[in-house]
């Protein structure tokens, strides 16, 4: 069996970004945080329900087009029966976000009342938006913006410093940096967040990386692995097998014949991250 990779990185301006949520939470009604449908608990930063301090939450299953739809709705039935608003979108495509304001209004039915009974009828209300690195927050923004009012880029911490857009007359957002946490408590989910591109290759072994995804994949999913590779794999074939596999059907070749393992390794990745792979969800929601 293919273990875990070790999974190390630096994020230097975490405490910095955990410092700015704490002292703009005044600010703001409610929290959106953004996740990764594809890995949905892993892709959730554990430090967040004591940052927000009880502010209430929607969440958004971002990248829903890439994930496994009966694995989505599984996700989106353990929330509702959790107590939490979510819906499953795709900030690209903008699919799923015609949802977005009816649950903001849903959410603070509450607030809204209080203000309107006041007087303030119309008043804007203000959404922190927090998530990962590379989870699509930026995207989340400008798809209900209309337009490129927050850096988006395919690659982890690109938003560094807090920025405030307005969506419309009713809705304004507050999106943060991402954030990542310092220690991983279980290895597997720094793993899932390297898959997905969450943490920056430069700091992974690619290769290593690549040979885990094909096991967890050949276990899971493997007609997509024999699909779009034309490879067999059998059943509890090791990683670095298939990755192999992988380069020599590619032609994959260097000097001597050898099997270019690291190109072949980011090939995979990149086709895993770019949904070439089919839509697959990597973790379902905890029994009950």
């Amino acid at each position: 069996m293919t273990e875990p990779p070790s999974i190390q990185w630096f994020p230097g301006h975490m405490t910095k970004t955990k410092r700015m949520i704490r002292a703009n939470l005044p600010l703001v009604d409610a929290v959106v945080e953004i996740i990764d449908a594809r890995v949905p608990e892993s892709s959730r930063n554990p430090d967040l329900r004591s940052l927000i301090q009880g502010k209430p939450r929607i969440v958004i299953l971002n990248k829903c087009d890439a994930a496994d739809e009966i694995a989505t709705q599984k996700w989106l039935s353990w929330y509702e029966r959790s107590g939490v608003t979510a819906i499953a979108a795709d900030c690209r495509s903008g699919r799923g976000l015609n949802k977005f304001s009816n649950a903001v209004k849903n959410v603070l039915a509450d607030l809204i009342e209080k203000y309107e009974s006041k007087g303030m009828k119309g008043r804007t209300i203000h959404l922190m938006v927090v998530g990962i690195p590379n989870v699509g927050k930026s995207s989340f923004i400008n798809r209900l913006a209309g337009q490129k009012k927050a850096k988006v880029e395919d690659r982890p911490g690109v938003t560094r410093d807090k920025q405030w857009v307005k969506i419309n007359e009713e809705i304004e957002l507050l999106d943060m940096p991402g954030v990542l946490w310092p220690k991983f408590d279980d290895m597997t989910v720094g793993e899932k967040l390297a898959f997905t591109g969450a943490v920056k290759d430069d700091v992974v072994d690619t290769e290593a990386l690549a040979c885990r995804l094909l096991y967890i994949l050949s276990c899971n999913y493997k007609d997509r692995l024999e699909e779009r590779y034309k490879i067999n794999v059998s059943e509890g074939e090791d990683g670095y097998d298939l990755l192999m596999k992988v380069g020599k059907a590619r032609g994959m070749l260097i000097s001597g014949g050898e099997i270019n393992t690291e190109r072949a390794a980011y090939v995979v990745l990149d086709e895993y991250r770019s949904g070439k792979l089919g839509r697959i969800t990597l973790e379902l929601p905890p029994k009950e």
